[in-house]
Parts: structure tokens; C-alpha cells; sequence
């Protein structure tokens, strides 16, 4: 696609703990930084309309239904045809929109993607990725819940779908692509994790063997590949980790009046870091293997989040990233 040309995301107007306001609010941050850049709001008739008639470069879509995070993901989709995910999904399908986004159930939005807009030729099973802040470049990691129990064939699927995001979205031109395992050893691990190491030392450019779960925050690899099962064990250890650490730190910091004054003093450098390191930075979960652009927001998506998403989502359709991801499986 032209650099040129506008891009039209779609975006769940009602999806996440904080909607609808705070999607509002990253959506209109998402327009002031890219002028080339189109929204589809879709929603409630109060929700998009009156949002779409006061901005430039939005377009209403209503939709009467929504679906709640208790609901049964498939089941859901099939009975609310009109809910705003199945709605968006289906902008996507038919053309209407380069890809959507949405802060609602995850679930749902995979059982969405997959059904209404369908899989890439020969994916066996699309795979959540996530790009995860380290001390020096941002790692992508997949799958982080999608399939919780894998095939040493969907671990390959999985790196080079990883790769071609890292490729398209990050800029890096060789990603080094790793396996997360409890050893460096080609022979450490489970038999799936043994299995799926021979395979893609055989089959997938650029991996370079085995990476613990301590490289993942130091940046190890480009691209680290696990089943959802340990890829969300370890997203969601790293994030509670993280915010106990910070939260510490914060508290030591205002701990004294001296510790006060060092704190003044390293606001700048610290604010930087935390700037560095903030996964709302880093845009919405692609859910890669699907035919379209699908962006799964996290449910407490904040307006800095929704913003990312879609800069993200931008990014990979001016870099093709569905059809990159199918070349790449094909060849």
C-alpha cells in the first residue's frame, strides 16, 4: 500500500473497562498524529454518531449489541451479529477497513477474527503476540494465550509469523528468532520444546537456538516463540513483577526527606525510563494468522494504549504485514 494513502482502522467504540470515554480520547490523539490516518467508530448510535459528526475523518458504524467479558467468546459471536466486534471483524472482511481494533473481550475477539474474517492459507492456529519493553530493543513474544496446547509445527507458524511482525512493525531486518525453553541445550525441555527446537533450527531463518525466561527482558532475541500456556504465565509474571518492583521503588523514594530530594533530582532520568518501558508505548496485541489486521487491546486500555494500537495498526497495514506474514508461511 501506497505511504500515501489513508488508512482506515475500525475501532470498538465500547470495548474495556474504561470505554467509552477512553477510547474516545486515544482516538482522537491517534488522528492529531497521523493525517493520514481514517477511523470507522463503531458503536451504540449515541456513542459514534455524535463522536463521528464532530471529527474529521470518522464514520460512524452502529451497533446495537455488545458483547460482556463473561460471555462464551464463540458462542457470543454467532448469536450477536450486530455486536460491535462481530461488526468490526466483518468491516474488515469486506474491505470496509484495513483492520480492527477492540479492548474488549479477548476471546471474542479471536473467535471473531478467525470466523468472520477467516485464516491465512495454511495456518493451522492464528497465535496472540506482544511486544514486550526490554533494557534495550522491544522483543516480540507469541503465543501468550491463544493456543495453550501446541504442535512442534504451530511453534514454527508461530516464528514466522513473529517475525514478519518484527520485520514490519519494529524495522528489524534479520530477527533473531528463539525458543523459550529452561535451557540454552537443544536437548533441554520438554518433548514438545525438543521437538520444536529441530524443527525450526531446520526450517526458520534467523533462529538462534534456545533463550531462558530471564533474556526475555534483556533482550535476548527479536522474536521468542512459546505455547500460549507459558507465554501467558510469563507476560503476566513480568507485568506483576514490574509493578511490585516500581511500586517499591516508589515507596523508597518518598521514604525519607533526603530520598525525596534524590528522587527530584532523577525524575527526568527515571520518568525516561518509565516512558522506555511502558507497554501502552508498545500498541495492542496482534492476533497474527488471520486474514486482517486484528488488534486485541488489554481490557484496562488506558487512551495512550488505544493511540498506540492504532499508530501500530497503521504501521503494519502501510507495511503489509497480513500479506508479508503470507509469503513468508509460503515460502
Amino acid at each position: 500500500m501506497s505511504s500515501s494513502s489513508p488508512i482506515r482502522i475500525a475501532v470498538d467504540a465500547v470495548g474495556g473497562d474504561h470505554a467509552p470515554a477512553a477510547v474516545l480520547e486515544g482516538v482522537t490523539a491517534a488522528l492529531a498524529a497521523d493525517p493520514g490516518l481514517e477511523v470507522l467508530l463503531v458503536g451504540p448510535a449515541d456513542v459514534v454518531s455524535a463522536y463521528a459528526s464532530a471529527h474529521e475523518r470518522v464514520e460512524a458504524v452502529v451497533a446495537s449489541e455488545i458483547i460482556g467479558m463473561d460471555e462464551h467468546p464463540a458462542a457470543a459471536i454467532r448469536a450477536k451479529k450486530n455486536s460491535s466486534i462481530v461488526v468490526g471483524c466483518r468491516l474488515v472482511k469486506d474491505g470496509r477497513a484495513h483492520g480492527f481494533f477492540s479492548a474488549g473481550s479477548t476471546g471474542a475477539m479471536m473467535a471473531g477474527a478467525t470466523l468472520v474474517m477467516g485464516r491465512i492459507k495454511g495456518v493451522s492456529r492464528p497465535a496472540i503476540a506482544t511486544v514486550i519493553p526490554t533494557v534495550d530493543l522491544p522483543v516480540v513474544l507469541l503465543d501468550i494465550g491463544a493456543n495453550a496446547d501446541c504442535k512442534p509445527e504451530h511453534l514454527v507458524q508461530f516464528a514466522v509469523m513473529g517475525a514478519a511482525y518484527a520485520r514490519t512493525v519494529l524495522g528489524v531486518p534479520v530477527p533473531r528468532v528463539a525458543l523459550l525453553n529452561i535451557g540454552e541445550e537443544a536437548t533441554k525441555g520438554s518433548v514438545l520444546a525438543q521437538e520444536a527446537h529441530a524443527l525450526m533450527a531446520a526450517q526458520v531463518p534467523g533462529f538462534i537456538g534456545n533463550v531462558e525466561g530471564r533474556d526475555i527482558p534483556a533482550g535476548g532475541a527479536d522474536v521468542i516463540v512459546t505455547d500460549g500456556f507459558t507465554g501467558n504465565v510469563a507476560l503476566k509474571l513480568m507485568e506483576g513483577m514490574s509493578k511490585a518492583l516500581l511500586g517499591q521503588f516508589k515507596a523508597a523514594m518518598l521514604s525519607s526527606p533526603v530520598n525525596k530530594v534524590a528522587a527530584a533530582v532523577l525524575k527526568p532520568s527515571l520518568q525516561s525510563m518509565r516512558d522506555r518501558l511502558d507497554p501502552d508505548s508498545h500498541g495492542a496485541a496482534p492476533l497474527l494468522g488471520v486474514a486482517g489486521l486484528a488488534l486485541i487491546g488489554h481490557g484496562s486500555s488506558g487512551p495512550k494504549a488505544v493511540a498506540s494500537a492504532l499508530r501500530v495498526g497503521a504501521t503494519a497495514v502501510r507495511g503489509g504485514l497480513v500479506e508479508r506474514i503470507a509469503e513468508a508461511l509460503e515460502s
